[in-house]
């Protein structure tokens, strides 16, 4: 459809009212609005800001306005019907419309002229091209949904249906403060302040450096560049009675908006934190970023905290406010309140309270709350905002000791978010709109970053899969969703292979031959060739006719930024995957370090590395061994502000200079990749004076035994070594508690070396002969290939039941927790050892 906009002009006013320049529509984007008010007659406004779509003036006259070629909107009456001929509306000077080079945020003379219009309903005339004009999608006035999005959604849901009004339209695009490339390019002066702090209402002395020069800005100007271009895409997706709803940029930001004036109603008190506990979700999301833009501090706590450890975070951080999701995790917190002096009310979202009770509410009542708060209370409180002060509280899973609150600034937030996740290869919008699934813990340090602040930054589209993802349904919504970028802690990705195997073993001889066939060729490919684009007849053949089903089987055909994190990953994965065609990309950091300082891409990659810092960030190696071993120290604008409340543990942590000093051990290769070794903290240091990082051994273990699921090496101030065993068995999709069953791996392995077992009680209360000599055979092959004497392991045992969650062994992120373990099988470990004191 081709348009003919008549051009009006403030020095030549409207003696163009009958020139026209058809353009197709396709050229630019178009946005046509039904207006009615005082300055004009009914008529029909075209806005774009498109050259070749706005048309040109006659040659005879000049052709420049205010130092642009074309006006950028224009506005004619469809008197000869839409398109085709019309005149002009009368629009006095002193409604004077802005030039296309003016930032939207400084033309308050066209804000006032779009506000004295009575705005109907909004109809969109193109879809906007990638990285299209912005200021056409400045003037979208809307909250319509894309296609296949359901505008209408149930009272419980996180729209609650709402639109936008006059009123907070001018709130969502604040038109009269600076914009946000503006507001970044000021400079921030935070020289005075120290480099860390351990006060929640604290400031930090920021590391801009040459090597990471951009201003720094906040998580709401963040989100104000990304409404300006993302504002009409999906944003969050979730489903709600086995229907898949969306919600846009635009919502998502209104929502957070009225999230945060609630939570100020409730009583929420700057530098005081709301405390999330509850699955992923919108409300997750719009709790966090609501929680931010009034002056707040995010902190998650994990799902399956005991109520001793939600009233440990809770107190520290001084929460006001506490949202959960179900009636079990209000219990919780019902039970500890009369200890949180500073707690103030508890807000739920996914199941309603059982019955009335003080103090606490619904989500969509918080909203309704916030909508009794001026815009302008809000408006002010975010405009006192600065990069430097603390607004995400990240606590650490407390494998040493008492968990750690690490204080995470406005800057560590956007620059990582930025530039850690273009390391990575994240895609912006404009070029391809990232799908994600999210799914692990909000409350760890990577699924916040990847999920939330990236998703933001980048305008990606965030599915929210179900709470009982990790029993199960996960790979439904994989199937689903079909993410293009997914991230995953090792132990999922070695639950996927596992489930792989399983259903391998169990096809027919053909199938399973195809696969092994398929899958051997496309290893060789990837480690032959790691970096060729070029793939052999035999390698595209395998692709096409088995590896491709499969990955669209898991739900990763259109998945191609793969990663894992918070754990090392076992050679015999990565290698999996590679058969796979499936690169899975690794990455190094900290709570400490805002997530990823290290990262792998696509183009930056080497098999068992870490990857490559990101650019900007700084590392070294101190105390470096003779094969280049030391401790790894990093430096810039990802370092974290302190630990709250403990002096002692952030001094030990940064040094004068600002460098992190992270405790983990690592060696850079001469390209500048990184390869962990191991901690400082796990390094067994034997009686003899022996220093052994236990990972290597422990997946050398694993990968010799397939039956293994958990090895522990043990023997710190011990004269050798021995190592606590678990079998891999099947999760009680209810209580998330391992079993007395064997996987379906373990029994093939059964089965391979003469064994009838199907339960580690067969194997481990009978000592099953086949099992056990089968064990010490592999470990014995693993003590030949071990580097001295001093490596080999000379006792082991197997315990009655599995690491888990649940049984406190791990983390919540699936993190090995070595001194609770040393201390629960205490007796076990006593045992290896009490022949040696006789």
């Amino acid at each position: 459809m081709d348009i003919a906009p008549s051009l009006w002009h403030p020095r030549w006013g409207s003696r163009w009212g009958t020139s026209f320049v058809s353009a197709p529509r396709a050229q630019g984007c178009l946005y046509q609005y039904n207006v009615e008010g005082p300055l004009c007659d009914p008529t029909v406004m075209v806005v774009t800001d498109d050259p070749q779509s706005a048309g040109r003036a006659p040659s005879s006259e000049p052709s420049t306005w205010c130092g642009s070629p074309t006006p950028e909107i224009v506005s004619f009456h469809p008197s000869g019907g839409f398109p085709g001929t019309g005149h002009l509306a009368h629009t006095q000077e002193g409604d004077q419309l802005s030039p296309h080079s003016a930032p939207l945020s400084l033309r308050p003379s066209l804000h006032n002229l779009l506000m004295s219009f009575d705005l109907k309903p909004i109809r969109f005339l193109s879809r906007l091209p990638p990285g299209g004009p912005g200021c056409v999608r400045k003037l979208s006035l809307n909250l319509q949904y894309q296609q296949e999005v359901r505008p209408s959604v149930t009272n419980s849901s996180p729209s609650d249906g709402q639109a936008l009004s006059k009123e907070s339209l001018g709130h969502a695009l604040p038109l009269s403060s600076p914009s946000p490339e503006k507001a970044r390019g000021a400079q921030l002066d935070c020289s005075e302040e120290p480099l860390w702090t351990t006060r929640a209402d604290g400031r930090v002395h920021l590391r801009v450096h040459p090597t990471c020069p951009q201003p720094p800005y906040t998580v709401h100007q963040m989100f104000h560049e990304a409404l300006d271009k993302y504002r009409d895409l999906s944003a969050l997706g979730f489903k709600r009675q086995g229907v898949w709803e969306h919600i846009s940029y635009s919502q998502y930001y209104l929502l957070a908006r009225r999230t945060a004036k609630g939570f100020l109603k409730l009583g929420l008190e700057q530098a005081h934190s709301v405390a999330i506990l509850g699955f992923n979700s919108p409300e997750w999301f719009f709790s966090a970023v609501g929680t931010v833009f009034a002056g707040g501090i995010v902190t998650g706590i994990y799902t399956t905290s005991s109520p001793e450890a939600c009233q440990y975070i809770a107190h520290d951080s001084r929460a006001n406010i506490i949202v959960v999701d179900t009636q079990k995790q209000l219990e919780k917190i019902l039970k500890i309140w009369k200890n949180l002096p500073h707690l103030k009310a508890v807000v739920t979202y996914r199941e309603a309270p059982a019955r009335k009770m003080a103090r606490v509410y619904t989500m969509h009542e918080v909203m309704g709350l916030g909508d009794e708060l001026p815009e302008e209370t809000l408006d002010a409180i975010i405009s006192a905002q600065q990069p430097n002060q603390c607004c995400v509280l990240i606590y650490t899973s407390g494998t040493t000791g008492s968990p750690k609150g690490v204080m995470l600034s406005q800057d560590n937030v956007t620059w990582t978010a930025r530039h850690c996740s273009q390391a990575g290869g994240i895609q912006a919008a404009e070029v391809q709109q990232e799908v994600v699934v999210s799914y692990l813990p909000l409350s760890h340090i990577a699924a916040q970053f990847y999920d939330l602040w990236t998703g933001i930054q980048w305008g990606a589209h965030i599915c929210f899969a179900e709470p009982d993802a990790l029993q199960g349904s996960l790979a439904n919504t994989l199937r689903e969703v079909e993410p293009t970028s997914h991230l995953g802690v090792p132990r999922v990705w070695e639950k996927i292979m596992e489930r792989i195997q399983e259903v391998g073993a169990g096809s027919g001889f053909i199938r399973r031959k195809m696969l092994l066939w398929a899958m051997s060729v496309a290893l060789e490919q990837n480690v032959t060739c790691p970096s060729s684009d070029l793939k052999s007849f035999k390698a595209r053949l395998a692709d096409y006719l088995v590896l491709a089903k499969v990955r669209q089987a898991l739900g990763f055909a259109r998945c191609r930024k793969n990663f894992y994190g918070a754990a090392p990953l076992t050679t015999e994965t990565e290698q999996f995957f590679l058969g796979l065609n499936i690169h899975l990309y690794g990455g190094y950091g900290l709570s400490e370090t805002s997530g990823p300082h290290f990262i792998s891409s696509l183009s930056n990659h080497r098999p068992g590395s870490s990857g490559k810092a990101v650019p900007g960030c700084l590392v070294k190696l101190v105390n470096k061994d003779a094969e280049g071993v030391g401790e790894i120290c990093l430096w810039g604008r990802t370092i974290f502000m302190g630990y709250l409340n403990m002096e002692d543990k952030t001094s030990e942590a940064i040094d004068a200079e600002g460098w992190l000093h992270t405790g983990d051990t690592g060696r850079l290769d001469e390209d500048g990749f990184l390869f962990i070794t191991g901690r400082l903290k796990e390094i067994i240091i034997t009686a003899g004076g022996e220093n052994v990082p236990p990972v290597p051994i422990e997946d050398a273990v694993k990968m010799e035994l397939p039956i293994i699921s958990n090895a522990m090496l043990v023997g710190d101030q011990r004269k050798f070594l021995s190592m606590l065993l678990t079998l891999k068995c099947t999760l009680d999709p209810d209580a998330c508690h391992p079993t007395d069953h064997l996987t379906e791996q373990a029994v093939q392995f059964c089965r391979q070396v003469g064994s009838s077992a199907t339960t580690v009680s067969e194997i481990v209360g009978r000592r099953d002969e086949a099992v056990y000599r089968a064990i010490e055979e592999g470990i014995q092959r693993v003590n030949r290939k071990a580097a001295a004497q001093p490596y080999h392991i000379q006792k082991w045992a197997i315990l009655q039941k599995d690491f888990s969650v649940a049984g406190g062994e791990l983390g919540p992120t699936l993190k090995l927790r070595r001194f609770i373990v040393l201390d629960k099988y205490k007796d076990v470990i006593d045992s290896f050892y009490q022949e040696q004191k006789k």
